[in-house]
């Protein structure tokens, strides 16, 4: 019999001084972990491997503590004779943020022992941290959107575009059509997880729609003005972005917003995994397989020779796309 979450989070309870964590602002929470359990679970994992997933993160974050602890010890021993108050309350508060795990720190704890076990569950529970990955540049991000309105809205789309508005030319990151609608799209991409698209860029996004509003286009053979105009990010916005473009009528797409339909939602509802997500590439073979316009894990179906041409034997493509074909299955949402 399966037990429910709450019953498993409570099952993996300590009885220890309890763990903090830094959020993104700077301020510190107490760990949850029954938030990382449920993520382990959303990912695919068996209740009873994400129970062993959660004690051995904690043990480690523990014996992390534990070292950092010894470390400050030694650190008074050897410096404590004719040690200034300045020096040692910069010590002491540099040993105390050692205390402080971020949650990049849990993933990675996480998302390591996880890998060991499961791959395919490893590649689902990386799925937002995947889309950090587009970087440098974030153009394979821009192109992956583009997928994701053709496989989402059946769209035809493009990137990279010039077009010239009632004042000036822009630049547009991303172009879809199809015979009811023109819609144009800037990406913002970010490689860290705490950045956030803030309302100056929501801002500005909207002044170079309205520029471009008054403009007739010719994409898809017709002759048309810009229905809709749209703001995506890989991570978050603020909440006055938010607003301002709900405000303004621009449609807005990020990890977690809208709270359906957001970019995790159309991941799994289009089985648009990023070749980021793949455990069994290493981070230059993604880097190489991005700057060839390949960002779809499915897309390794039809890139045998490109796999070949990069030195992959017969037996690892075979294994990288069995990691394809389990990553597309669908998983129930909890």
């Amino acid at each position: 019999m399966i037990m429910s979450t709450e019953t498993k989070a409570h099952q993996v309870q300590v009885h220890h001084a309890p763990l903090f964590v830094r959020k993104e602002d700077g301020s510190k929470e107490a760990f949850d972990q029954k938030k990382l359990y449920e993520s382990l679970i959303k990912s695919g994992a068996e209740p009873h491997q994400a129970d062993k997933i959660v004690r051995d993160v904690i043990a480690q974050m523990r014996q992390k503590m534990s070292d950092a602890k010894a470390r400050a010890h030694e650190y008074k021993a050897d410096h404590v004779a004719g040690h200034i108050d300045g020096h040692a309350t910069d010590t002491k508060r540099h040993v105390h943020e050692e205390f402080l795990f971020t949650a990049a720190d849990i993933y990675h704890e996480a998302y390591t022992i996880l890998k060991r076990s499961s791959r395919v569950v490893a590649a689902r529970y990386s799925l937002r941290r995947s889309m950090l990955q587009f970087g440098p540049t974030g153009f394979p991000f821009e192109a992956y959107v583009a997928e994701v309105f053709k496989a989402k809205w059946g769209f035809q789309a493009i990137t990279g575009q010039i077009v010239l508005g009632g004042c000036v030319p822009h630049e547009v990151d991303v172009v879809a059509w199809n015979k009811e609608k023109l819609i144009m799209a800037e990406v913002k991409y970010h490689s860290d997880a705490a950045s956030k698209t803030d309302t100056k860029v929501s801002l500005y996004v909207r002044a170079r729609f309205d520029d471009l509003a008054g403009t007739t286009f010719n994409y898809g053979g017709i002759e048309r003005k810009l229905t809709e105009g749209w703001l995506i990010t890989n991570t978050r916005f603020t909440d006055t972005a938010i607003i301002y473009g709900n405000c303004k009528g621009l449609k807005m797409l990020s990890w977690d917003y809208p709270e359906k339909g957001n970019l995790q939602d159309l991941i799994e509802e289009t089985q648009l995994h990023p070749i980021t997500c793949l455990t069994s590439l290493s981070d230059g073979e993604k880097r190489v397989l991005m700057d060839k316009d390949i960002v779809l894990a499915r897309s390794l179906y039809t890139k045998r020779p490109v796999l070949r041409e990069m030195g992959f034997s017969e037996k690892r493509i075979e294994g990288l796309l069995d990691e394809v074909d389990e990553i597309m299955k669908t998983i129930p949402m909890g």
